[in-house]
């Protein structure tokens, strides 16, 4: 019956894009560096290809920025894959002035295996391990970043490092069967179980969510923030779906005031700032499909 359950639950959480929407490939051929389809040597991003403890191979993308205090480990929603969210890791980069560790979740994009949650929690564990041992980037310099099915893997490893600088929830689901029922109980063979983790984490949890979400109501996003332990102003965006809230002016300005925030908290000394960052391009959600819970 668990396994049944498990399948179930597994098939109506995770929707990889067919075919993925980037390649992968070496320099030279085979012993080379790794390259990303679409995206030049110029724009300062390292593609490495991890093993996780399950053995699957998933690809990581770490952006870079000369100035950054904090690097962002964004774990992305469904029905997307790296490549399509390009655009918003430089956005992101450049408008935050972040470093920004990305990947593909097992069975997503040029990653090998099969989605399933706990294939997302080995992927997400892989992925810091490789910020500590490639980068020397430790868990008080990390913000974690969930969005939509992503606040998954993010609450897991959130629950986990007790030093983390911050967590933000985009979009967030309180568990994948709550999605879809009101239930006020956690099942066993839910997945995701969001709402027990989130009160795990000591360290301050910003919530992004818009009121209009079809796909993950408002309430999950406000129950989530009104259980994390350490709150900050959350943004709830009026009007907001559940694949939009870039789009929205508010959302790069409240994302800035919390990494100002962050920085404060730190007893590090900040590195020489930029001047004011551009001003946003983003003005559609086209590279950001970002998820289906088995609704249209």
């Amino acid at each position: 019956m668990g396994n049944v359950t498990s399948t179930v639950a597994a098939k109506f959480a995770f929707f990889p894009p067919e075919p993925a929407s980037y390649e992968v490939f070496r320099e030279g051929g085979g012993t080379g560096r790794l390259f990303f389809s679409g995206v030049s040597p110029d724009k300062n991003m390292e593609v490495h290809l991890i093993e996780t403890r399950a053995g699957n191979k998933i690809v990581t993308a770490f952006w870079r920025h000369p100035f950054a205090r904090f690097t962002l480990l964004y774990s992305h929603g469904n029905a997307a894959d790296l490549g399509q969210m390009l655009e918003l890791f430089i956005e992101l980069r450049a408008h935050l002035r972040v470093n920004i560790m990305c990947y593909d979740y097992s069975g997503y994009g040029a990653s090998s295996g099969k989605p399933s949650e706990f294939n997302t929690y080995y992927d997400i564990e892989a992925v810091y391990e490789c910020l500590k041992r490639e980068y020397g980037i430790m868990q008080e310099d990390i913000i974690l970043y969930g969005q939509s099915v992503g606040s998954g893997p993010t609450l897991h490893l959130a629950a986990r490092l007790p030093g983390l600088r911050g967590v933000v929830l985009h979009s967030a689901i309180l568990s994948g069967i709550r999605v879809l029922y009101p239930v006020k109980l956690t099942f066993w063979f839910d997945i995701f179980k969001n709402i027990d983790r989130i009160r795990l984490v000591s360290c301050p949890v910003l919530v992004i969510h818009g009121t209009s979400d079809d796909i993950v109501d408002w309430s999950h996003g406000k129950r989530l923030w009104e259980l994390a332990k350490e709150k900050f102003d959350p943004l709830w965006i009026k009007g907001g779906g559940h694949c939009n809230l870039e789009t929205y002016p508010e959302y790069l300005k409240h994302l800035r005031k919390f990494i100002n925030a962050m920085e404060k908290l730190s007893m590090t000394r900040l590195p020489p700032r930029q001047s004011n960052p551009p001003p946003s391009t983003m003005i559609e959600a086209k590279h950001n499909k970002c998820l289906r819970f088995g609704k249209k």
